[in-house]
């Protein structure tokens, strides 16, 4: 029986997916699996019978990946379960970047007692006009998930629609619409595009990457949207940017202490995977990730560990290993099998960074002894039996 904690509320249409052979833990303590949303991790002990932790989303700045890892723990998220609620959300942000919509209604809310309310309207309505999206350049950095899919919807929309990413997968580019002009840089993107939308992860060499030399090649009134990561902005470089007039408007979805009240800034309390369908998608996945891990030992959208798939193991037996990635793991992995007489009928191992995971597939049930010398042994984290 695995016992599985909740640190946050979690979808239904997600836990109701649980076999018979799981329940709910109501202490930390007790639990093989974790599903955790927004609840910060860094702080709480992890008992060491954890075996996985997943997050019903994508960012994982509040699970501590490196600790997990040294305790053999596997940190899953739900890569794109969230996307199409994220890319609604950047489209609604681009209009509200064009036309000043929100300053409008706060304005409408002001006049209320006044008296006299549609007049008023019909006057001063101009002071709150904007332009219109279709003819006018989109460009688009990052054409996963989310950007891909917001560039396909700016096509349909009459706008000409530029994107960047030299990482863009097989996958993503067979869906990107062929209209997409594709080019090689961000400067590119920069300088010829009136609306720029950022859909790129938060890696050292995109941090700040929207920085002071970034807003001097952007064209003069141009709009800035973030939905991916709050660090990919500068802020100092920012409020320039705004006060000069070279950015129209910035639209965020990750307000902090400076942007939330700063001038030019439309600032919205991280609501892009605030949808029904989102919260349901992720906890689906969560919960199947977790599941086949636990049952089959496969890795599927780890963040700490590399991805390792055998599928449903159809041998007598299947191990499973978390280690280190150092020189001549394996061989003593085999040796130690080959001592007890047990013979590896299938074998894959896959390795990130200073991490990998082995799995072995046996004509026969590998004992407790082997597992307990596999555990042992320099540079493991958990060895595991499946089966």
């Amino acid at each position: 029986m695995f016992q599985v904690h909740y640190l946050n509320p979690i979808s239904k249409k997600g836990t109701d997916l649980w076999k018979d052979n799981y329940q709910t833990a109501n202490s930390l303590e007790d639990a093989q699996a974790v599903l955790v949303r927004s609840a910060a991790m860094h702080d709480l002990d992890l008992p060491e019978g954890l075996l996985a932790v997943a997050r019903a989303g994508a960012g994982v700045n509040n699970i501590p990946l490196d600790k997990c890892a040294e305790q053999g723990i596997v940190v899953f998220n739900t890569p794109g379960a969230n996307a199409n609620g994220v890319m609604e959300l950047a489209l609604c942000g681009m209009l509200l970047g064009c036309r000043d919509i929100v300053g409008g209604i706060q304005w409408v809310k002001s006049i209320q007692n006044e008296g006299g309310v549609s007049k008023l309207v019909e006057k001063g309505k101009s002071k709150f006009a904007g332009f219109e999206i279709a003819g006018k350049k989109l460009g688009v950095i990052g054409l996963g998930a989310i950007g891909g899919p917001l560039a396909n919807a700016a096509i349909k929309l009459g706008m000409e629609v530029y994107g960047c990413d030299p990482f863009i997968s097989i996958d993503a580019a067979w869906h990107l619409d062929s209209n997409v002009i594709r080019v090689k840089t961000r400067e590119e993107i920069y300088s010829q595009c009136d609306i720029i939308s950022l859909h790129t992860p938060l890696l050292e060499d995109t941090k700040k990457m929207v920085n002071a030399e970034a807003f001097s090649q952007m064209k003069d009134g141009a709009i800035l949207l973030n939905f991916a990561r709050d660090l990919l902005v500068d802020d100092d470089a920012l409020e320039q940017a705004l006060k000069s007039g070279k950015l129209r408007r910035y639209v965020t979805d990750f307000p902090n202490d400076r942007t939330a009240g700063m001038e030019g800034v439309i600032a919205i309390p991280h609501l892009g995977a605030s949808t029904e369908e989102s919260e349901d998608n992720c906890a689906r996945m969560a919960v199947k990730q977790v599941m086949n891990y636990l049952e089959n030992g496969n890795i599927i959208n780890s963040v700490n560990f590399p991805n390792c798939d055998m599928g449903i193991c159809t041998k007598a037996g299947r191990v499973t290993i978390l280690h280190r990635n150092i020189p001549n793991t394996l061989s003593r992995f085999t040796g130690a099998m080959a001592k007890a007489g047990i013979n590896i009928s299938d074998l894959m191992n896959r390795s990130r960074g200073e991490y990998a995971y082995t799995i072995l597939d046996l004509d026969h049930p590998a004992p407790d002894s082997v597992i307990e010398e596999l555990n042992q042994m320099e540079g493991v984290l958990r060895a595991r039996k499946i089966c």
